[in-house]
C-alpha cells in the first residue's frame, strides 16, 4: 500500500510539474501540442488503461518480485553478490529490456500497429508519455513480469524502475525548452525532451532511432541515436503521415481503433 501510494505520489507530482513548465517555457506552440481537448483525451486514456490493468492483471510488478525474492527465483540469486549491487545490475537489465521493446514495437509489424496508437498524436507533451493502446499496456506489463522472474529482481529495484520509468517518460515526452548546453550535458545521464523528440518525427529514420526512455546509453551502443532533427525542433512534423485525421487520432474512440485500422506505413 505504501508502495502504491509513493508510486500514485511521484506520478502527479511531475505530471503536475510538467504542465507547468510547459506553459512557462514551450519549446512548440503548434495548435495540436497546445490543445486542451487533445490532452485531456489523452489522460482518459491513461484512466482507461489503468482500469483495464486493474481487472485483466491484478498483480503488480511489485508482487511478481516479492514473489520471486521469497522462492529464491532468478538468475541473480544464484550469485553471492550484495543486494545493492543485485539493485544496480536489475535497473540496468530491466531499462534494457524497455530499450529492446520499444525497438521490436517498431520492427515487429502486429506490434507496430499496437504502437502507432503512441505515434499517431499530432502534439508533443507531457500526455503524449502516457498515451499507449490498452494492449501494449498490458504486453509491457507481461514483458515486465517476465524480466523480473527471470532475473530475480530485488524488490526495491522494481520500485525504483516504475518509479523512474514513469518519471522519465512524462520528463522526455514534455513540451519544454531546454538551454542547449544544459540539454547536451543532461542527455548523457537521462534522456532528454529534444532527444525523444526526435522519436516522433514523421520521418521513418528519425521515428525509427532515440528508442530509450531512460538512460540514452543504448542508443549510442546500438547505434539507434539521432542528435537532432532535420527540422528545427519548433518546425519539425510531429505524428504519422497516414494518420493526419484529427477525428482518427485525437478522440477517445479513434486512439482506441487505430491498430484495427487498414493503412500502408510511410
Amino acid at each position: 500500500m505504501n508502495e502504491t501510494f509513493l508510486r500514485l505520489g511521484f506520478f502527479f507530482g511531475i505530471l503536475v510539474l510538467m504542465l507547468i513548465l510547459e506553459m512557462l517555457i514551450p519549446c512548440r506552440k503548434d495548435k495540436h501540442s497546445v490543445s486542451v481537448r487533445r490532452k485531456f483525451n489523452n489522460l482518459v486514456i491513461v484512466v482507461l488503461n489503468t482500469l483495464i490493468l486493474r481487472f485483466s492483471l491484478p498483480i503488480a510488478a511489485v508482487s511478481v518480485a516479492m514473489w520471486a525474492s521469497a522462492n529464491n527465483i532468478g538468475l541473480l540469486s544464484a550469485f553471492g553478490i550484495s543486494e545493492w549491487l543485485k539493485v544496480i545490475i536489475a535497473l540496468l537489465v530491466l531499462d534494457f529490456a524497455i530499450y529492446l521493446q520499444h525497438v521490436l514495437f517498431h520492427y515487429i509489424p502486429v506490434l507496430w500497429r499496437i504502437h502507432r496508437t503512441h505515434h499517431a498524436d499530432m502534439g508533443f507533451d507531457v500526455t503524449t508519455g502516457l498515451r499507449f493502446h490498452p494492449i501494449e499496456i498490458m504486453l509491457s506489463m507481461l514483458i515486465k513480469f517476465a524480466v523480473i522472474i527471470l532475473i530475480g529482481a530485488p524488490v526495491l529495484a522494481v520500485i525504483i524502475f516504475e518509479i523512474v520509468l514513469n518519471a522519465t517518460a512524462m520528463f522526455n515526452h514534455s513540451n519544454i525548452k531546454l538551454n542547449k548546453a544544459f540539454d547536451r550535458l543532461l542527455r548523457i545521464f537521462v534522456v532528454t525532451p529534444d532527444m525523444h523528440r526526435v522519436h516522433h518525427s514523421t520521418i521513418a529514420r528519425e521515428t525509427n532511432s532515440n528508442f530509450g526512455f531512460n538512460l540514452p546509453i543504448w542508443d549510442k551502443l546500438f547505434r539507434t541515436y539521432i542528435a537532432q532533427p532535420r527540422k528545427a525542433h519548433t518546425d519539425m512534423d510531429i505524428g504519422l503521415d497516414n494518420f493526419k485525421d484529427r477525428k482518427q487520432t485525437q478522440n477517445i474512440l479513434g486512439i482506441l481503433k487505430i491498430p484495427f485500422v487498414e493503412t500502408k506505413r510511410k
